[in-house]
């Protein structure tokens, strides 16, 4: 059965979104899953400009229609962050006409992050839905979501954890000491609890990042090292523990985009292990059970827990977490992860 995936390009951009879709996309082209492009031809908010971004995305869906061939599976990634023209028109027409199967592979569920739901996107799910033949999600939690929301539970594959491709493997051991790392989107308004981070004490804070607010450098304990691309930025992470938190608080992950942590396998969790990093997670998360069952890390209700934690962590514990991580580390930088939800989903279609 033939393969394909229909692949959006909008450009290299330094943001952890798109390297996760063109990672998806890298490791299914290995797969076999021949790449069918749908482009972005302008990024510009203009009315000129959005008139030629309609009409490539109506001239790209129409070679997409017609390049792939009667009772294909197709791979897309979801969701689509913009209004294309006549894309869900051709998708139906493959289905209706052409008789493919789809793989939806789910990057994020904006009814759940719930900060950026609207009309557009709650279309875009129902249209998901009722396309998809099966369908990738982020783990269990995320699972049970799908299957509360109609989908064939048996129609639902887990990927574990988002791989972070990279060339080789981690060479050298992280420093053992008493510091969280956060590598992403520095905005204290949009982040809030990293506003809230010069009041840990006994902790040192590594920032990596766009959007560092300058305010932060009165604290002793804020470091901030700069922003760097998705490439460059694992040869930074050298030191103590990867943080995976977010939201407005240092005690637990409050406010809507903390709470989406519950069924969300967050980015940033793949670039620290696949780094070699070890990573402090908050224990509501749902990737807090992965975290446990590799052994790659520590699971905290609150931020302010880690002055005590670190105080009586030996050297001994914390290089058998790095020796737990660099073994995880081969498998994410490969695409393992990726590669064994995209098999066993064409394995359902074929």
């Amino acid at each position: 059965m033939d393969r394909y995936q229909i692949v959006e390009k909008a450009g290299q951009f330094n943001h952890a979104g798109s390297k996760a879709t063109a990672d998806v996309a890298a490791v299914a082209e290995t797969l076999g899953f021949r790449p069918t492009v749908v482009h972005m031809n302008t990024l510009k908010d203009t009315k000129p400009a959005k008139a030629i971004r309609q009409v490539g995305y109506f001239t790209d869906w129409i070679g997409v229609t017609r390049k792939i061939p009667a009772g294909a599976v197709v791979l897309m990634q979801h969701p689509f962050h913009h209004v294309q023209l006549t894309r869900e028109k051709n998708l139906r027409k493959l289905k209706e006409e052409k008789r493919v199967k789809f793989i939806s592979f789910v990057h994020d569920v904006e009814k759940l992050r719930a900060f950026r739901y609207n009309d557009y996107y709650c279309q875009e799910f129902n249209t998901m839905m009722e396309l998809a033949d099966v369908l990738i999600v982020h783990n269990e939690v995320m699972k049970e979501y799908f299957v509360q929301c109609g989908f064939p539970e048996e129609k639902i594959v887990t990927l574990g954890i988002f791989d972070y491709l990279q060339e080789g493997e981690v060479r050298e051991k992280p420093v053992f000491e008493p510091s969280i790392t956060i590598a992403g989107n520095l905005d204290t308004n949009k982040c809030v609890y990293i506003g809230q981070l010069g009041v840990l004490n006994g902790v040192q804070v590594q920032l990596y990042g766009p959007n560092f607010d300058e305010l932060m450098r009165q604290y002793p304990n804020i470091n901030y090292h700069g922003s760097f691309g998705v490439d460059e930025i694992p040869s930074k992470l050298t030191r103590g523990f990867g943080l995976v938190w977010d939201g407005d608080s240092l005690d637990g992950c409050r406010g809507q985009s903390g709470q989406y942590l519950r069924y969300n396998n967050p980015h940033k969790l793949s670039l620290y292990l696949s780094s070699g990093l070890p990573v402090v997670i908050w224990t509501g998360a749902a990737e807090a059970g992965f975290v446990r069952e590799h052994g790659v890390g520590l699971c905290v209700d609150s931020l302010n827990d880690l002055e005590e934690i670190f105080r009586n962590m030996t050297s001994e514990e914390y290089d058998a977490l790095c020796g737990n991580v660099q073994r995880l580390s081969g498998k994410l930088r490969k695409g393992e992860y990726a590669e064994n939800a995209l098999k066993a989903a064409a394995a359902i279609l074929e």
